[in-house]
């Protein structure tokens, strides 16, 4: 009973010290999206793909049984990367289930910030990229699926966390949503910089952390004035 009362605090203190920093990466999300706008080809095929899933989304029934797959399928790979075996896979329209030997909250938060189709894209526009490198069509492409396929990805998982989550009760819902939030601000960041190598990724995480060091800061001389 101490050790889950103690889990829970501990919890709750690591999200709450992580809010400047989901602060400043969102802040350095919004200073690369304002500093590529112009300069970047790719915000155009981007928001066509983007647009098209919109009008999927509103127009046709979801297809919550690719989510779904999506979902368990990171929960999957998660386990993999962190060593865990996985020991049952299910998936059907109205939910699925993933039985893992050890879990942790990266594999249990990992579907709500890991576009695992943007990254499937991704992996297949690669080896297109390969073989058709050079021809005009294979970028606009690439940029018009990630803009589809991120859409399915932010609008579905708003859907699914309409529904009380396992995954969030088990974790915390202050613990994961600050989690969830900074995941999915540092896949738009590094992605967002990368797509439009300006400022690049290294300039853009230099931004992040300039940014969330400056909030700290600001949170600090906020306590010392309060307490005194």
């Amino acid at each position: 009973m101490l050790s889950r009362w103690f889990r829970r605090v501990v919890r709750w203190v690591v999200a709450l010290l992580l809010l400047p920093v989901n602060m400043g990466v969102s802040w350095a999300v919004w200073d690369v999206a304002r500093s590529s706008v112009s300069a970047s080809p790719f915000w155009v095929p981007l928001l066509v793909g983007l647009g098209v899933w919109v009008v999927f989304y509103l127009q046709l029934p979801r297809p919550m049984w690719l989510y779904v797959l999506g979902h368990e399928l990171t929960h999957a790979v998660s386990a993999w990367m962190c060593g865990a075996r996985v020991q049952s896979f299910k998936v059907n329209s109205r939910g699925g289930e993933v039985r893992v030997n050890k879990s942790n909250a990266f594999i249990a938060l990992s579907p709500y910030f890991l576009p695992i189709y943007s990254i499937l894209w991704s992996l297949i526009m690669g080896l297109v990229h390969w073989r058709w490198g050079q021809a005009w069509w294979v970028m606009p492409l690439y940029q018009a699926g990630l803009g589809l396929t991120y859409g399915f990805h932010v609008t579905m998982t708003a859907v699914i966390l309409r529904i009380r989550q396992p995954d969030l009760v088990g974790e915390g819902f202050l613990f994961s949503g600050s989690l969830i939030w900074l995941g999915n601000a540092l896949m738009l960041l590094v992605g967002m910089a990368w797509l439009a190598d300006r400022p690049g990724v290294g300039t853009a995480l230099r931004w992040a952390t300039l940014h969330s060091g400056d909030l700290y800061r600001w949170s600090w001389l906020w306590v010392e004035q309060w307490i005194r």
